[in-house]
């Protein structure tokens, strides 16, 4: 069967609140970071993801000290993302206690830092977020995946399957893909683009944008051959609970740490 398939919460933090949102806007409260970690982590979520996702200069000393909470409430790995520009940014993150840290926007206008992190930390230290667009008819295929920067505001025109290929090739250890038409709507995942990254890369890919009910996780995994799903909301408000996930995916076929 391979490898356990993960579970994985992701908590969106502003001003050092939980938030949560529907094509990356209209933020609703969802509580404390660490609070929430700490429950997903007690009900068996496999790794946790917390986003900065306002990292201005101020910001980042709040994420920082949130960042040593956590870690002293937590016992499963957590990934932590937002404002990560450089190698000295990595290193702060990690020494309050993150096991991975997420790059983005910085990334994609300088690739170039992916090496750098991989050489300096090890590839399992650096996950790629992309938050791609597709833009045309997803029922007529007849458009591209576009990569945006800046959480969703700025499009940099390039394709989503081409710079995947480019971050894999330059030591990243796996992927985190955001669909931006699915985020929030709770519609499933973008499977075909996952099943496509499944072919095309040799490192993980975690799905993200869509988790609605408990068969878009099953799809996800089965359809989108996904090593990962991540959802927000769903998990947050209740709407789903991880140990009734689990046994589902298990009854389905699906490998999981119960």
């Amino acid at each position: 069967m391979g490898l356990a398939k993960r579970i994985i919460p992701c908590l969106d933090v502003k001003d050092g609140t939980t938030v949560k949102g529907t094509n990356f806007v209209n933020l609703r409260q969802a509580g404390d970071p660490v609070a929430l970690g700490k429950a997903y982590s007690e009900a068996g979520a496999d790794e946790l993801v917390f986003l900065d996702i306002t990292a201005s200069h101020e910001g980042r000393k709040t994420f920082t000290d949130m960042v040593t909470r956590v870690a002293a409430e937590v016992n499963i790995p957590f990934t932590v993302g937002g404002g990560v520009n450089e190698l000295s940014d990595v290193e702060r993150l990690l020494y309050a206690g993150a096991d991975k840290v997420s790059v983005n926007s910085a990334a994609l206008r300088r690739p170039q830092l992916i090496n750098e992190i991989a050489n300096r930390f090890g590839s399992q230290v650096c996950v790629c977020a992309i938050d791609a667009r597709y833009e045309g008819d997803l029922s007529a295929a007849d458009g591209r995946w576009i990569c945006y920067v800046n959480g969703g505001r700025v499009s940099v025109g390039r394709d989503l399957f081409e710079w995947a290929k480019e971050v894999a090739d330059r030591g990243a250890g796996e992927i985190l893909f955001t669909s931006m038409n699915h985020d929030g709507v709770k519609q499933g995942f973008a499977l075909e683009a996952l099943a496509q990254l499944h072919e095309l890369l040799p490192i993980p890919v975690i799905a993200s944008g869509g988790a609605g009910c408990m068969d878009d996780f099953r799809d996800a995994f089965t359809i989108g051959h996904a090593d990962a799903a991540l959802a927000a909301s769903v998990f947050h408000f209740g709407e789903i609970s991880i140990p009734d996930l689990k046994k589902y995916l298990h009854a389905c076929g699906i490998k999981t740490r119960i």
